[in-house]
Formats: structure tokens, sequence, C-alpha cells
């Protein structure tokens, strides 16, 4: 960890941009060498924004994640300076109730826990502030500044610790869990010890009420990511008696909730129905007990998926409306919601913001289809500011043209998503096209920045191809109609929708419709191995990542089975076997007529390798003469380290370019297995 005196600063145009090639398109080592703001945080005061940068490893380091920095920011000199940078991973920064120091959890050395660690915004060195034996999870400021809660884990016993030595370290799936309790630590004081307050149940969030007689706990009853989405409701300790009550009685999914300033409610974000695959409804709750008020508009078109109280009487909430992001506030007893913030308005999209003390001011990151992620500051009226360019030389970059546009699905529905022209567009050409598709399905596609290692479309645009990005039914941002479409309905209107949005480019005149390519990730990954298999006349090539393709061994193989049974299939596998059987990639993939690269981690625990392996060997069991199989060591549900990532960049985009802008045929032989060549290193000869 390095840190930067006071009286050093630095332009973060300057500090934060280096070109990786000469000016043209965006190329593929531009992605991989990206700088993204992922968090800001606004000073109580409003004259400075902690701010959080996530920087790529260089080619030469050892594998392993993006590092991430810790900068600040003035909003009145937009001058910017870097606190913690280097080889380090800063999260889940804070300010002090004062203002004037920033928290944040930290490794230190190799073997450390993560630990709270407290830096001055005056000077002088980090100072670790909690001493958790198992690393600290999430935390929060008690407002005295003196005291931080949060959630950590139990070690293990040395009695376990011997017998796993002595090779009795079995694994009691689903049983042997620690569940992450809630502590509290007094900061510098030299005798003390964490203090453990609540255990028993799971708790994932930490918040204290401002009057600092509470703790606010969003918590499950056990310590399972499957528990966290659809078993999580919020409870609240109390520090006069040590009592513990539940709070709420959401029957869905939970999201995030804030105190009022005078202690009496909490506003909290969630799904409206146990149903509903995501968060949705801002609602408040009196912590006497009385029930919800739900303030969501009547048959809202969107989803609210942020919320915290402006002041007593008034809520403030974030909402994906479409492919913008709004912020609006409505009374505290329900009424009209006013706007006061769109994102169309700005031409970006922007993530749930931070405030000041007053509320008048706040702090937000935002990005655009030609803008990865800045921080900006807004003063409650006029224009916001920007206030970080991390990748000038983007400046140097001939980025695609991008826009909104909306179809007709066969039935009629309406559909939006993104269209990215190719560099260079000239109207009445027909171009390759590619379908990039998002996971979930419970997500979508916002008007930012969207080119990363599995999905590259500045990159492709660059290399000619035309690039659309669908709002599918399943997608969120469009109202819990939308959302819902697929229930009991996997591979039905979602992808059809997505057929119908193929066939209205081609219609348009955009579209090669002999040059389709379609990939995607996760649920995305599903969408690639249907259009593989069930739709493989519309789609030359597809590239699967981390996708499904057996239905049926995959509710048996995920760690998230009662999601998926509660707000996807909502019926138990063995009340059906048949839809689910025949909604599965599998039970096509002797039509395949689809050059199909597949791509996983060999230790995904969302969705299982095994996913990958069967439709590889369903395939080439069927004489499939361009299907093809990479698998990364270690990796879970989505490459971390650098070497897979850019494995799976090049990978993807050669694939592309072999089968659907060079239209190789398919049964013609396939690109080069090893594509090391293409990489900016020294490798030694064979």
């Amino acid at each position: 960890m390095r840190r930067i005196s006071g009286c050093v600063v630095v332009f973060v145009a300057l500090a934060l941009s280096a070109p990786t090639s000469g000016a043209g398109v965006l190329e593929p080592e531009d992605v991989l060498s990206l700088r993204y703001a992922t968090s800001a945080r606004l000073s109580p005061d409003g004259g400075s924004i902690a701010y959080t940068v996530s920087v790529p490893r260089a080619i030469d380091d050892e594998p392993g994640p993006r590092y991430s920095e810790l900068h600040v920011v003035s909003t009145r000199t937009r001058i910017s300076r870097p606190f913690v940078t280097g080889k380090t991973r800063v999260s889940a920064t804070r300010w002090r109730p004062d203002g004037r120091a920033i928290s944040f959890i930290m490794r230190r050395g190799q073997d450390a826990r993560p630990q709270v660690w407290v830096i001055p915004v005056g000077g002088g060195e980090a100072v670790q502030a909690t001493h958790a034996p198992n690393g600290v999870i999430a935390y929060g400021w008690h407002p005295d500044g003196k005291r931080i809660f949060y959630t950590s884990t139990e070690p293990e016993s040395k009695r376990r610790k011997k017998l796993d030595k002595l090779g009795y370290g079995f694994v009691f799936y689903e049983e042997d869990l620690h569940n992450r309790n809630l502590y509290v630590e007094t900061v510098g004081d030299p005798a003390g010890e964490p203090e453990r307050l609540v255990d028993g149940i799971n708790v994932w969030t930490v918040r204290i009420s401002p009057d600092g007689r509470l703790v606010g706990m969003g918590a499950s009853p056990h310590n399972l990511v499957d528990e966290r989405y659809i078993n999580q409701h919020l409870f609240v300790y109390n520090l006069d008696d040590g009592s513990t009550t539940q709070i709420t009685h959401n029957p869905g999914k939970f999201g995030s909730f804030t105190f009022s300033p005078d202690g009496t409610r909490v506003v909290y974000t969630a799904a409206l129905t146990r149903s509903d695959d995501a968060v949705s409804q801002v609602l408040v709750q009196d912590l006497g007990g009385a029930e919800a008020r739900n303030l969501t508009p009547p048959k809202f078109k969107g989803h609210v998926v942020w919320a915290r109280w402006k002041n007593d009487g008034t809520v403030m909430y974030r909402a994906d409306e479409g492919v913008w992001t709004t912020l609006s506030v409505v009374p505290a007893t329900g009424g009209k919601r006013h706007v006061i913030f769109d994102s169309r308005n700005e031409n970006y999209t922007f993530s749930n913001p931070t405030f000041s003390v007053d509320n008048k001011r706040m702090a937000f990151t935002a990005s655009s289809p030609r803008m990865p992620r800045d921080v900006y500051f807004w003063k409650g009226s006029g224009k916001p500011q920007r206030l970080t360019t991390l990748n000038a030389f983007l400046a140097d970059r001939d980025l695609a043209q991008c826009k909104p546009v909306t179809f007709k699905a066969r039935d009629g529905w309406p559909v939006e998503g993104l269209l990215y022209y190719p560099v260079g567009y000239e109207e009445g050409t027909r171009y390759p096209l590619v379908v990039e598709v998002h996971g979930g399905p419970e997500s979508r596609y916002g008007y930012s920045w969207h080119s990363s290692y599995f999905q590259p479309p500045q990159v492709l645009a660059g290399r000619g191809f035309a690039v659309f990005l669908p709002n599918y039914r399943a997608s969120t941002g469009y109202g819990i109609e939308h959302a819902r479409a697929n229930y009991g309905n996997p591979a039905g209107v979602e992808f059809d929708d997505i057929a119908d949005g193929i066939r209205y480019l081609i219609e348009t005149g955009l579209a090669d419709p002999k040059r389709v390519g379609l990939g995607g990730g996760s649920y995305g990954g599903f969408a690639a191995a249907w259009f593989a298999t069930y739709y493989t006349r519309l789609v030359r090539a597809a590239v699967m990542f981390v996708g499904i393709s057996d239905l049926v061994s995959k509710r048996g193989t995920t760690d998230i089975p009662y999601e998926e049974l509660y707000v996807h299939s909502g019926k138990k596998l063995e009340d059906m076997w048949k839809l689910s059987t025949e909604r599965s990639p599998i039970y096509y993939a002797r039509n395949s007529r689809t050059a199909t690269l597949i791509l996983g981690g060999t230790a995904d625990t969302r969705v299982h390798p095994s996913q990958s392996l069967e439709l590889y060997r369903r395939m080439k069991m069927n004489d499939h003469p361009a299907v093809r199989l990479v698998q990364y060591p270690g990796e879970g549900h989505g490459n971390r380290k650098m070497p897979g990532r850019r494995d799976v960049l090049y990978r993807t985009l050669r694939w592309y370019d072999w089968f659907v802008k060079d239209a190789h045929p398919f049964d013609g032989g396939m690109p080069p297995v090893d594509l090391s060549d293409l990489y900016p290193m020294d490798l030694p000869a064979d």
C-alpha cells in the first residue's frame, strides 16, 4: 500500500489514463486496460468525493483479479489525490461521521484477513480499525464515530483444523455453515476486542440509525446465497436492551434500506410478490409494526432499485426505466412522485448516489456507450459536473454510435434494445450482426458502457459489425409484467423476442441474414445455446459463456435452486419434466448448423461446468464439425483473472471474425486453438 501525502496533487486525466495503442478504433487491449470508477462517496460537508477505481493488472503481473484503488477529488477545485494505490484491493468506502477520515475494507499482507482501515483526509498513514479473526465482510459506523459494527464469521475451531490437517476435512454440503454474525469494536482501543452482538441469523448488510440506538440488518436464516436472494428480511438490533426484532415480512426479494432521520421508520426496496424475479418496489415501514406502505407508482413501467430518506416526510429513490435511470422524490405518506434527475437529459445512466448531510448535493458514477464509468457531482440544480476522466485515451478512438431502438415482437409486444452501428456506417449497406444477450434474466442493458472482456460491442463495431443488445421480455426496467413474461416458461417469449429482433434488423436492411452471430453469459449463455440449436437457422456462430444447456441437470447442480423455483420455474422439476427437457438446448443439439464456442470456469457453482460439457458432448456425438469447449481452471461464474479474461475476449473476436464476418463454411474447419500469438507479450518458441 502506498500513501500519498496531502500536499501532492495530480489531475486525474493525466494520472489515470494511459493509451495502449495508437489512434483508431477500440482494440482488445484497450478494453483490457480500461479503468472504472466503481464507487463515489460524498463527504458529509459536500466538499470531497472518495472514489474507488478498478485497475487492470499488467500483462506480466501474477494472475489475479483487478486491483482497486482509493482516490479523493475536491468538488470545488476538481483536483484529485491518490490515497491508496498499487497492488491493493480497496472496497466498501465510507466517511467517518465527522468527515475527517475515510474508512474502507482491505487486506494488508499476503495471509491477512480483510479488515476495516481508516485514513485521515488531512494526511497520514491508514490505520487498522478492526481486528476480526476471520475478517470483515460488511460494516457501518456508529454516529459517534468511535464504534464500527460489522459482520464476520467464526474462524474454524482448533479441533476442525486438526482434523483437516489429518485428512478428515470432509465437506458436509450446505450443513457445515458459519453464519455472518454481528460484532462491534471500539476504534483505537488497544485493550478492546470484538464483541459479538447477534448470532443465530446470517447478516448480509449493516446500517445504524441516526440516533445510534438501533442496528439494522438485512439477514436470512443461513449463510447461503440462495437464502440471500429469497429469504432475506430486515431485522433490528436494539443497543439499549439487546433485543433483535424482525421488521419486514416482504414475500419476495429484499434490496436496500435506510432509517428515517427521526429513527422511527425505515424505507426499503423489495419485490412485490414471491415470484417476482427482482426488486422493484419502494416501501416505508414503521418500526412499531404497522403494515408497510408501498410508494411505487401504480403499474410502474420500471424497477425501483434503491431508496433513502430526503427528510422525515420525503423519500427519494432511483429507478431503472427502459434503458435510462431516474431519481425521484415522493411523500413518505404516499402520493405522486416528482422526478428530480432524469438520465435521458444527460445521455448516460448513473449509479446509486450519495449525499451531503444537508441532502442538497450528491455524487455518483455514470457511464454511456461511449464513456466508461466516471465520477460526477451535482449541486441539486443545473448540469452535473464530471470530475474524472479515467480513460482520456478514448478521445483518440473512433467509437461507434449507439442508440435505443424499439421493435414489435410477433405478438405485438414492444421490445427495446441498444443498437451499435459499425464504425464508418453507410446507410443502405448490409453488415454482419452480433447479438449480445444479457444474463439473469433479471437484468437489462442500460444506456451505459458495455464493452467488457466477454461482451465487446465497441470492439466489434470497430471491426465492421453491427451489434444489438436486446432487453427481451424477462428483463428488468420495464415493469413487473414485462419481467414476469417468462415465468414458468423458459426459452419461450424471451428468446422469441430475440429472434424477432434479428428478423427486424434484417428487414430494415442493416443486417446481413447470412452473417449473424449471437453470444452471452449465464442466462445469456442459455440463449446462445438455444440459438445454436433450436434457432440454428438464424445464427451462423454462437458463443456460450458459463451458459445453460440442460434445464433438468441445471436445477440439481446450481447453488440457487430455490431462487430458480420461486421466481423462474414456479414448479418443482417433477411437475415439469417434459417442458424442462423440451426447453433444453441439448434436446435440439443434433439439428445444429451453428459454429458453437463454449466457454466457462471449472469452479462455477451457479451454472455447473457440466452444462458446458453436456452441450459439447451432444454436439460431438452428432458429428458437429465446428464446436469447441474451453475451460478456465479455478474460475467461477465469470472470469476474475486477467489471463482468462484476455483469452475469452480474443477467442470470441476470432470466432466471430472467422465464421460471421469472413463467413468460413460451417464444415470448413475452425480457427486455431492457440491464440497466444495475438497477445502483446514475449513468449519462448516451442
